[in-house]
């Protein structure tokens, strides 16, 4: 695998463009094709159709609440109307959700665009395709930062394969196109910082493209707000420093510029997000609360697992117990006998004064990002690690770093392990092995051996068929937000998607911890049903219990079944 035609390093060097962007084009088509390979096989979760309703302007509200709806009345939400346009979208966000509107803006433009076709294909592709384009942009940001083209193109070859980065493009959400307002604001900082050193103005037409970036990148989720913070870090390094004369204002008033401009959006979006309605309900799943002593560990390996999936993630998530012990040991002797050389060629890059600004910079910006997760975490009681998908945020430069770092390694003729001392490879051939990972663990995601969804219906549907046969069904839930109402749409969802048989009705009933409510309106509404049918409660919450045990009138069902991601059900039959 040769990454670069004939010179090394410097951009001042005569360089083959042309065998450069074929190069680039190679990594562009096989990050293509890795994205959109089954993009439609995993069933949508529950973010999914938040983004797919809100999108067409639509709402969850139309979903009647204590009664008996059909698959049609609850999948209504998902019907595009040719009436409504930008200005329902926003309007819906703002009332019903927490999220800036950039993202769902050119979501609903896309699938306008695209009405009548495959709406999951539809709505997961405008992802894809901000993934996609997120390859050439780190090479920019790489030639950019350590004018490089073998740097520049081992970042983009990896992350054509990353398979975190093919999982954030599989999902009909924003953090693909957050990724890109990170890389984009990146290169800014990297003008900037090469202006502080050179003792030179930055360009206006810089600082503009800066705050613009940064409002778009804030617009688009708020945790893009963490990535300034790490920006901040390094300009505040320069700032204090007396060399630097950073706080001369005739020569940093653009500098200021773009920071007070983009103080001044994060405020507004900060100042909408803490007064939303919907803020405690919709992120109630990542609030901790009454940890036990084990439990202060978990960020700690949740973390590590949302680390090592961006270049590795073999089918550790496979259902037979053989493939899962084989992949996570040979994931473990792959990271012991590939994290030496990277640590080692590091600390070679950082040894370099050419390299040495641009690591401090990036490296700086990594830890500050990391910290701030922890900081959230443990202090405020929000526990962001647990949201694998979050690191969207720090993610471009974890791959820029690699690049950097396999960019020394590439040039090394024997590339040693102490673990592994009578393992010898070329320089070359680690960074091949280490992408051919990559590779193979992009296969794994697409897959769905890995990543797989945080619900699974497209379990639960076939335990549905077999257990009620040819009996009508009905499938209740209780409700606290749009998550529950995503949950089993996602049943109906499926049934529709994969043509089941299945004659089902569905309940949702308001959840009320402080009553019986739930239950005696459950009762009362399975009295209007002719029978025979089988009552499924799904994730069922009521007073006494988290699952309903009895069912007046109906026989609860005390064979063992299979168990299923993201649903907890019972099932009663009513004769």
């Amino acid at each position: 695998m040769q990454f670069v035609a004939k010179n090394k390093d410097d951009l001042g060097k005569k360089e083959d463009w042309f065998n450069q962007i074929i190069l680039l084009t190679v990594w562009i088509l096989i990050g293509t094709v890795l994205r959109f390979t089954n993009l439609t096989n995993k069933p949508p979760w529950i973010d999914e159709f938040a983004t797919i309703v809100f999108s067409l302007g639509n709402s969850f509200q139309v979903v009647p609440l204590n009664e008996i709806i059909s698959i049609e009345t609850l999948l209504q939400p998902l019907q595009f109307n040719p009436n409504f346009g930008i200005q329902e979208v926003l309007e819906k966000l703002l009332t019903e959700d927490i999220h800036p509107p950039v993202y769902f803006v050119l979501a609903h433009w896309w699938m306008s665009l695209w009405s009548g076709k495959d709406l999951i294909f539809t709505a997961r592709s405008i992802s894809a395709i901000f993934g996609i384009a997120a390859i050439p942009s780190v090479y920019g940001l790489a030639r950019i930062s350590f004018r490089s083209s073998l740097i520049a193109q081992i970042a983009a070859a990896f992350m054509a394969v990353s398979p975190y980065s093919i999982f954030l493009a599989q999902e009909a959400r924003h953090y693909t196109l957050g990724s890109l307002w990170v890389i984009a604001s990146l290169c800014c900082l990297v003008i900037a910082v090469r202006r502080i050193q050179q003792q030179q103005p930055l360009p206006i037409m810089i600082a503009l493209y800066w705050f613009i970036i940064n409002a778009l990148g804030i617009s688009t989720h708020y945790f893009f707000s963490l990535i300034l913070c790490g920006e901040a870090v390094v300009l505040m390094k320069y700032w204090l420093n007396p060399k630097s004369r950073i706080s001369n204002l005739k020569l940093w008033w653009t500098v200021y510029a773009a920071v007070i401009g983009t103080i001044a959006t994060s405020l507004f979006w900060l100042n909408l997000f803490l007064y939303n309605r919907y803020t405690g309900q919709l992120t109630q799943w990542i609030k901790s609360s009454d940890r036990n002593f084990l439990d202060l560990f978990n960020p700690i390996f949740q973390s590590l697992a949302g680390w090592i999936t961006i270049i590795s993630l073999l089918p550790v998530e496979s259902s037979q117990i053989g493939v899962v012990i084989v992949s996570g040991l040979v994931m473990l002797i792959f990271f012991i006998w590939a994290l030496p050389i990277l640590v080692r060629n590091y600390k070679i890059q950082y040894s370099q004064p050419k390299k040495r600004l641009m690591i401090q910079t990036f490296s700086s910006v990594l830890l500050t990002v990391i910290s701030l997760f922890f900081i959230i975490t443990y202090f405020f009681g929000i526990d962001i690690t647990r949201g694998a998908r979050y690191n969207f945020v720090y993610f471009p430069v974890v791959i820029l770093l690699l690049g950097a770092i396999l960019g020394a390694c590439w040039h090394q003729n024997i590339s040693t392990n102490p673990v592994f001392p009578k393992f010898k490879i070329s320089g070359k051939s680690a960074v091949a092995l280490m992408w051919l990972m990559g590779l193979l663990s992009a296969i794994t995601v697409v897959s769905n051996l890995g990543y797989q969804k945080y619900y699974q219906p497209n379990l639960l549907i076939p335990i549905i068929e077999n257990v009620s046969r040819s009996k009508p069904v009905l499938i209740a839930t209780t409700h606290r937000s749009l998550a529950q109402t995503g949950e089993i749409m996602g049943i109906a969802k499926e049934i529709k998607a994969s043509n089941s048989p299945l004659n089902a009705q569905f309940l949702i009933i308001p959840e009320n911890q402080q009553s019986e409510t739930a239950t005696n309106t459950l009762v009362e509404e399975i009295q209007t049903l002719s029978r025979p049918f089988d009552l499924w409660l799904t994730n069922f919450r009521t007073i006494n219990d988290n699952l309903l045990t009895v069912v007046p009138s109906c026989i609860a069902n005390t064979q063992t079944l299979p168990a299923v991601d993201g649903y907890e059900y019972k099932v009663f039959y009513c004769k």
